[in-house]
């Protein structure tokens, strides 16, 4: 068998690694203008503008918290109370006490031809919201 020895892989990896670390170390030329030639005008540039030296703030990816929704008050109606009475008392309006308790209590619901909003009964338990009033457009 008559034929050219090839060099194992392992030499040509080492002979391209020297090959490209040599070329790494010539300098390449430079073409700059000589001192009789006029080059090019140099550009200053701009001065740096200083910052304010200190921490730089990290952005947050931390979802935000809803608003809780308001929180329902248990009442319990006593003797003499009127749902006028106890409106004023939390800050609210017979029409919101009303909305909110129509399920519990059909009188108090002003959809229904029983409804007697004066007429509410020691012992019952009313559903309401301390200062708030229902918009009279959501009804319904």
């Amino acid at each position: 068998m008559t034929g050219s020895r090839q060099p194992p892989p392992l030499v040509l990896l080492v002979v391209l690694i020297v090959a490209c670390v040599l070329s790494a170390c010539v300098p390449t030329p430079v073409n700059r203008p000589s001192p009789t030639e006029p080059g090019p005008t140099p550009i200053s540039s701009p001065t740096p503008i200083s910052t304010p030296a200190g921490p730089t703030p990290t952005p947050s990816f931390i979802r935000p918290t809803p608003t809780p929704l308001p929180t329902f008050l248990s009442y319990l109606v006593k003797g003499g109370d009127t749902l006028e009475s106890i409106a004023r008392a939390h800050a609210t309006d017979v029409a919101s006490l009303s909305f909110w308790n129509r399920t519990a209590y059909p009188s108090l619901d002003p959809d229904s031809p029983d409804y007697q909003p004066n007429r509410i009964e020691a012992g019952w338990v009313l559903m309401l919201i301390p200062n708030v009033k229902v918009d009279p457009e959501d009804f319904g």
